[in-house]
């Protein structure tokens, strides 16, 4: 697993999220339980040999981006953070994470992007919602995280 990626967002994400959302963000972020049922990355399959060792496919859901404590390849701690400003003035979430992402993730972690690109506030949407940044796990060099057209640009 050397192709390791870190992955960092900063997002502010629209007040009027319901609170079925925002519980399923919340796991996703490994901050609060399993929703009985998920909407936004509803799938997560995976292959498997079942006893008589035949490949099966099976339903693995994971949070995507809850990993904690010291990162394993790109120094520094990984975090996931979802705050609702008490200034109820300001009124959106503050999105703030930091992990490592191996490209294999990058399909199903990129479902969960697109739909918080376009959950974000105003001050995110341009044609293209700028995420965060993302930087190969032996490089200084980080790469825009952008959603262009509903799909997570990758490098």
């Amino acid at each position: 697993m050397a192709d390791v990626y870190e992955l960092s967002i900063v997002l502010n994400l629209r007040q009027n999220l319901s609170d079925e959302e925002v519980a399923e963000i919340r796991w996703h972020l490994g901050l609060g339980p399993k929703p009985e049922i998920l909407h936004i990355v509803p799938a997560f399959p995976i292959v498997v040999e079942d006893d008589r060792g035949e490949l099966v496919t099976e339903d693995d859901p994971v949070p995507l981006l809850g990993r904690r404590g010291e990162a394993w390849k790109v120094d520094g701690a990984l975090v996931s953070v979802l705050l609702r400003p008490e200034d109820a003035r300001h009124g959106s979430w503050a999105l703030t994470i930091r992990q490592e992402i191996h490209p294999d993730e990058f399909d199903r972690t990129g479902e969960l992007l697109s739909w918080l690109a376009d959950k974000a506030d105003d001050r995110h949407r341009p044609s293209t919602v700028h995420l965060g940044w993302t930087r190969f796990c032996e490089s200084d060099r980080f790469e825009p995280l952008m959603v262009r057209d509903g799909e997570v640009v990758w490098p």
